[in-house]
């Protein structure tokens, strides 16, 4: 049976939760997910535990479903590989800074563009990274867990980047 997005090909630059949860979702739905990762290093998940034969199974999970490759996108080389492929593509999704739909839109006008962030595209704290505490602790959502009178207190799990995942 063909999945809902099995004609979608999504061009995923994302790394950790936030980004990588929404691409996997998507993977799920049957997109043709690409996952390019940077040379030598590749997501931060990688390095996570807990693992498995050395290999993170926390990578595993949010990158099931998922084609991968690395590509050095500050290379000119690298520039240029991935142009090729937003041609191609019909996402990008992306977690970094803001900024980038307007050199992609000029090679493939019919590009959606999603981007995930801490601190959205616009305003003073726009180019702030953002992380699930960070998100946590600005929401005030830290000021309502842990003991009574204590000191605020991280949720348990990644819930901002879980539910900005799902959101994207």
């Amino acid at each position: 049976m063909e999945k809902a997005l099995s004609n979608i090909t999504v061009l995923d630059l994302t790394r950790v939760l936030a980004g990588p949860y929404c691409t996997m979702m998507l993977a799920d739905y049957g997109a043709n997910v690409i996952k390019i990762e940077m040379p030598g290093k590749g997501d931060d998940t990688r390095a996570m535990g807990p693992k498995k034969n050395d290999y993170s199974m926390y990578y595993a999970y949010v990158n099931r479903g998922k084609k991968g490759i690395t590509l050095n996108l500050k290379s000119e080389e690298g520039k240029k590989l991935f142009l090729e492929m937003v041609k191609k593509a019909d996402v990008v999704v992306e977690n970094y800074r803001p900024g980038g739909y307007d050199v992609l839109k000029e090679v493939n006008d019919q590009i959606i563009y999603a981007a995930v962030s801490g601190f959205g595209c616009y305003g003073p704290k726009h180019q702030r990274p953002g992380y699930d505490i960070i998100a946590q602790a600005t929401s005030g959502l830290m000021s309502i867990t842990g003991e009574a009178g204590g000191q605020p207190l991280r949720v348990g799990n990644a819930m901002g980047d879980v539910l900005g995942g799902m959101n994207l």
